[in-house]
């Protein structure tokens, strides 16, 4: 059987770049798409301008607001969303039937064995970046990998605009280094779990020994449990 490659195509900021798309005079300035500025609403989608003073998504509005005034709110339109999205996964088909979304603005491709159709997976994953920006208006990143997760973490890194290629037997030591938020799944809680055992890195929380790393995320379990208990109880 052969070796298994698996795409991960993402779409830059997608609420943002379709606005972008439909108004260009957006383009390079900090823009957030989320609900009614004023209410108590969260950001959906920022712009990278954005995110460089701190703006991040579920942000709520009033802090991103706070923290830049400048930028430009708008509240946004899932119809129109929905449809460009349509016409992503469409540009995505033509290239593997094996296709799995994951929401509105990025994919899961097994592409194994496509490379004969395009030269390389690597033109392939060019040529899918080329298709989205000339016929949306908008930017890809994409990850390539032998794993959804490696391939899902390359994306994630290769952002804004970018493609990486992580090849067959380099996987842990394209993993190794990164923070361990990077890793899929690994939320702040989690996250601080981890560090509190010393854990910083995905090489290291690969190292970590396993049972090990069981009684430290079962305690953060039983404490959660009980946190909720005592909040039922007051209540």
């Amino acid at each position: 059987m052969s070796q298994r490659t698996i795409m991960h195509i993402d779409l830059d900021a997608f609420f943002v770049s379709v606005e972008q798309a439909l108004n260009p005079e957006l383009i390079g300035k900090p823009v957030v798409v989320g609900g009614k500025l004023g209410s108590r609403g969260v950001v959906a989608t920022a712009s990278y301008e954005a995110r460089a003073f701190g703006l991040h998504s579920a942000m709520p509005l009033s802090t991103a607001f706070r923290l830049c005034p400048q930028a430009i709110f708008i509240e946004g339109n899932y119809q129109i969303y929905s449809e460009v999205s349509k016409k992503f996964m469409a540009i995505l088909a033509d290239f593997s039937p094996f296709l799995e979304p994951m929401g509105l603005d990025e994919a899961y491709m097994d592409v194994t064995g496509f490379e004969s159709l395009h030269g390389t997976i690597h033109e392939m994953a060019l040529k899918i970046k080329q298709r989205v920006k000339s016929e949306l208006g908008i930017i890809a990143s994409i990850g390539i990998a032998s794993c959804k997760v490696v391939a899902k973490v390359a994306s994630d890194e290769s952002k804004p605009d970018g493609l990486i290629e992580v090849p067959v037997g380099q996987e842990a030591s394209f993993l190794a280094p990164l923070a361990i938020r990077k890793l899929p799944g690994v939320g702040k809680k989690t996250e601080q779990v981890l560090v509190n055992q010393g854990i910083r890195t995905i090489g290291q929380l690969a190292r970590m020994p396993s049972n090990a790393l069981k009684a430290a995320l079962v305690c953060w379990v039983m404490l959660c449990i009980g946190m909720l208990m005592a909040l039922i109880i007051a209540w």
